[in-house]
């Protein structure tokens, strides 16, 4: 189905909204064409590892895939032709694609594999793997993963984005619609990073404060949802008035809209406390592991001092 013009010509194509309908596929050359580049190039480091003889956690494959069939999933189905005309559908889109699918990716470490499977460029030359590098310690990246930047921005993507007139305009025109779905997903990529992800970046805190930094976030979140569950009238232009043969109520697609965005805010607040404390553990036993070897060392190194010292008293004797 042709997206080039405003969500509302497409309106009189389509039947009344089902689950069975949302998920037949529906062709977008952007988001699969980049979905299956983006699984060619990780299992590309994959296979890169595994014939040096270096490991790779299956997990963190599986997680990434996941990740990337969620974009498709939202994206390459119904659901994005639906989206463009009920707010409903277009809120379960924007959650998958803001904050389903930031977690999936970043629990892949695709950072980390393309630091390990990038060759290195030769002396005096810059190849991807060194780009990398100089992208990861830019002060660009320092500034886009503090949280004075990323917690106002997730919460600009909502208040910002669906309470003024940026929305309807950048929904009137099939660009402007991939537009807004890249900045929900690099929103969500830069906010739960230096939360819960394996890659390195410049700016990772304590665990305590990472917790902080999403729950900072969250009921920002569910009160907007809760705004436009309380709403007397619609709120968005866009989604204002429905074809006849969708068969909807506006306002009541509205409070469903609503009510998607506050249970999300919930869902993945849960997913990212598992993860955080799953890693946290994992965290404390490798620092208990360490601290125990340097015992064991220390007291090697006094027990030979104290066999060296009787050793010498041994000697004074004879």
């Amino acid at each position: 189905m042709d997206h080039s013009g405003h969500g509302m010509d497409m309106q009189m194509d389509l039947p009344p909204f089902t689950l069975g309908r949302g998920l037949e596929f529906s062709f977008d050359a952007f988001f699969l064409l980049g979905s299956l580049l983006g699984l060619a190039l990780y299992g590309w480091g994959v296979l890169r590892l595994r014939r040096r003889g270096d490991a790779w956690q299956p997990g963190r494959t599986v997680a990434f895939t996941l990740g990337v069939l969620t974009v498709m999933l939202a994206t390459c189905t119904r659901l994005n032709d639906y989206g463009m005309v009920m707010f409903s559908v277009h809120m379960v889109q924007h959650m998958v694609i803001s904050m389903i699918t930031p977690i999936l990716l970043l629990l892949g470490a695709p950072v980390t594999l393309a630091l390990r499977a990038l060759p290195p460029a030769a002396r005096g030359h810059k190849g991807p793997r060194e780009l990398l590098l100089m992208l990861l310690h830019s002060r660009y990246m320092r500034v886009v993963t503090h949280p004075a930047f990323t917690i106002p921005m997730f919460i600009a993507s909502l208040y910002g984005l669906y309470f003024t007139p940026l929305f309807d305009f950048l929904m009137e025109s099939r660009t402007g619609h991939i537009a807004m779905m890249v900045h929900f997903l690099a929103v969500g990529l830069v906010f739960f990073w230096p939360i819960m992800g394996i890659d390195p970046g410049p700016h990772r805190p304590g665990y305590v404060m990472r917790m902080l930094e999403l729950f900072a976030g969250m009921p920002f979140h569910a009160f907007f949802g809760i705004a436009l569950m309380m709403a007397s009238e619609p709120m968005i232009k866009t989604y204002a008035h429905p074809a006849a043969s969708l068969g909807i109520d506006p306002l009541l697609d509205q409070q469903w809209g609503g009510g998607i965005a506050w249970a999300f805010s919930e869902i993945p607040s849960v997913l990212v406390l598992v993860a955080l404390v799953y890693q946290w553990y994992h965290s404390e036993q490798r620092a208990a592991k360490r601290s125990d070897r340097a015992a064991d060392r220390d007291g090697d190194q006094e027990l030979e001092a104290y066999n060296s010292y009787l050793a010498s008293l041994q000697a004074r004797g004879q």
